[in-house]
């Protein structure tokens, strides 16, 4: 198996020493966990990530009634949703409620599993790596992703950069959660993808 690599920006404030803490702690010592010196050097603003990306779409998710977040979807003119894998872009989910990293962690790989089969090493790992970067998010908060084909997907919480899973397939598989055909949410998909496809031939 090809080992990914994950980088974290800064290390967040002591969090209590829980089970799951350990557990995530045990399985990224299996990989390669890269923390980039920042001594020096300036971390890369969101802004530099979003240049030449304009919003595409945007949608509200709603589960039970329960408004989760909401979605934009940035990318370059002429974005093919088709292949979406193969270009760059960019998703901001602004949060409308609470919710605890692991508890997003968690809810990400399971999206991921239902696009495509992961042995369940490598879904630990994945997930055990969203857990280091995924901070605790409050209402009004925003987490982007940010999509680089043939290299991984770095995440920002406002605008402060969390870090990077530098695994392609990794990247492909965390946002097609939103923009695959075998999205759990086909209508939240159509409505971000709305005016992509309006400006298909």
């Amino acid at each position: 198996m090809k080992p990914f690599r994950v980088k974290t920006a800064a290390a967040r404030p002591a969090a209590p020493f829980t089970a799951l803490a350990a557990a995530s702690l045990l399985v990224l010592a299996t990989v390669a966990l890269a923390l980039p010196a920042r001594a020096n050097k300036p971390e890369p603003a969101l802004t530099a990530a979003l240049q030449d990306k304009q919003v595409v779409g945007n949608a509200r998710l709603r589960v039970w009634g329960f408004e989760v977040y909401d979605a934009r979807l940035f990318a370059s003119p002429g974005f093919d949703s088709a292949q979406f894998g193969q270009q760059p872009f960019a998703l901001e989910l602004q949060y409308l409620r609470n919710f605890k990293g692991a508890e997003i962690a968690k809810r990400s790989i399971d999206e991921m599993r239902d696009l495509d089969t992961l042995a369940p090493e490598l879904a630990t790992q994945w997930q055990a790596a969203m857990s280091a970067l995924f901070p605790d998010v409050k209402k009004g908060d925003r987490i982007t992703g940010v999509h680089t084909p043939g290299r991984g997907a770095s995440f920002y919480l406002n605008d402060r950069l969390l870090g990077e899973v530098a695994d392609d397939r990794f990247s492909r598989l965390f946002f097609g959660i939103w923009l695959s055909p075998k999205t759990s949410q086909p209508a939240m998909r159509e409505t971000l993808l709305q005016r992509v496809s309006a400006r298909a031939p």
